[in-house]
């Protein structure tokens, strides 16, 4: 009788998506282009010495260097683990935590002034503070990430698991629905697609946390790379790993829409 349920609960919790046409790869494409031929006219107009503006012919140069040499590599994948780390940790904190507060309306009022009071400190302000306590390894970057993306995912899940229409929660009661049975069948497919949101914004905001505090503290990652490029005035360097930064917030945050699609596939798409 519940999985019959499920299927009501799939059709009625459907999120309306707005009906368009996804870019065609040839407009990223156009739109890269035009960047770089900006890019490069700016360079003319100004005339300005490389170490404050290069070009992109002198970024593509210093680009093909760091990978022949594996200095890119290296510190991408350090920065890659720190930032998948952080977000799994935080987006699994945070559920966890929304879950729990969207049981208990005591529990909400008391925790929500700290949990808002808590974003009103930045996370560039505590980053040495952690570096301190944990040290410049690993572990403090991954609390960095995880302190990032755990304030969006947790919002995103408390909406979510209040929008569950007071209907369906009744008639899961009436089908005297275990608390789990209500979990899997009715809040998670009703609030997964908000809580995906939240991943989203996630995804990106994992990425400054890690750069956050490498910046702050660290001998690897692209962050440490910044450090690097800047001391030497090696400005085409900063551009690379700023370049590199941006393609890795871009894979992630594909990653989470093509687990969206994945995961979301029993909606009506019209």
């Amino acid at each position: 009788m519940l999985s019959g349920f499920f299927i009501l609960t799939m059709k009625h919790t459907n999120h309306t998506r707005s009906s368009y046409r996804k870019p065609a790869l040839w407009t990223y494409l156009l739109a890269l282009l035009l960047f770089v031929i900006l890019w490069q006219v700016l360079v003319w107009l100004l005339r300005l010495p490389a170490f404050i503006l290069p070009s992109p012919s002198q970024v593509w140069v210093r680009l093909l260097t760091a990978l022949r040499d594996g200095s890119l590599a290296r510190h991408t994948m350090a920065t890659f683990n720190e930032v998948l780390s952080g977000l799994l940790i935080g987006i699994l904190g945070a559920s966890i935590l929304g879950y729990l507060l969207s049981r208990s309306q005591l529990l909400e009022r008391v925790l929500s002034p700290f949990l808002v009071a808590s974003q009103a400190v930045p996370v560039a302000a505590i980053a040495p503070l952690l570096i301190i306590w944990f040290g410049s390894g690993v572990l403090s970057k991954v609390l960095i990430c995880s302190l990032t993306v755990f304030f969006p995912v947790l919002v995103n899940t408390l909406v979510g698991l209040h929008a569950v229409p007071l209907a369906m929660r009744d008639l899961m009661r009436t089908l005297h629905a275990t608390r789990w049975q209500t979990l899997r069948y009715l809040e998670l497919p009703a609030a997964l697609p908000i809580l995906l949101g939240g991943m989203r914004v996630g995804a990106t905001l994992s990425v400054i946390g890690a750069v956050v505090g490498e910046l702050a503290g660290a001998d690897r990652g692209l962050g440490f790379l910044i450090n690097v490029g800047r001391g030497q005035y090696d400005t085409a360097l900063v551009f690379v790993a700023v370049l590199t930064l941006v393609l890795l917030a871009i894979c992630l945050y594909t990653a989470v829409l093509l687990l969206e699609k994945r995961l979301l596939r029993w909606q009506e798409v019209k």
